[in-house]
């Protein structure tokens, strides 16, 4: 077997197992992703983050504000205001004034949010079932829970995009220019 050797920026390359595993977990979750993702828009007509985000606050004890719902489902603020549009104008949730914080947006649950998460839950279970819990014995279950408990809270020790602080540049480097968010 070929030494493996860091490259020019000092950098180990991954060896062939952790290579192997790397590929095989981001193809699963793909074609997992990609299945349930056809079932909700086949049984609900919405996409998998819309599913996240109508989930999420079916489970809440009440209403959550943008900023909790992006780091949940781990999304962009924009990329969240942008999906929240489209559930409200959908009738599925409301947005308005955070009681609690002036600057935040609570969202809640519609009727007929709740309605379509009741509707899309059972098949949505049903699929990963099929797909990611049968192959697995009852042990593999509890490890693979545990494996990516310890990744996912490894990976949550950094700060979540829509909490992480906003850069400022310069708009131009041109006399009189202004300073402008990214």
């Amino acid at each position: 077997m070929p030494e493996i050797r860091p490259d020019a920026d000092g950098v180990q390359p991954l060896d062939p197992a952790q290579l192997t595993t790397y590929f095989v977990l981001l193809e699963s979750v793909s074609l997992l992703q990609y299945r349930l993702e056809q079932q909700l828009r086949d049984e609900g007509g919405i996409s998998y983050v819309q599913f996240e985000l109508l989930a999420r606050l079916a489970d809440a004890a009440g209403p959550l504000t943008m900023t909790q719902l992006a780091d949940g489902v781990v999304y962009s603020r924009s990329g969240l205001t942008y999906q929240a549009g489209l559930l409200e104008k959908a009738g599925l949730i409301s947005r308005g004034p955070d009681p609690d914080d002036d600057r935040a947006t609570a969202v809640t649950l519609t009727d007929d949010g709740l309605a379509l998460i009741q509707r899309v839950l059972p098949g949505h279970i049903q699929l990963a079932r099929r797909l990611l819990f049968d192959p697995l014995t009852d042990d593999d279950l509890h490890r693979l829970g545990d494996i990516m408990t310890r990744v996912r809270d490894h990976m949550r020790t950094q700060p979540p995009r829509s909490a992480a602080p906003r850069t400022r540049r310069r708009a131009a480097a041109t006399p009189g220019a202004t300073r402008t968010d990214e």
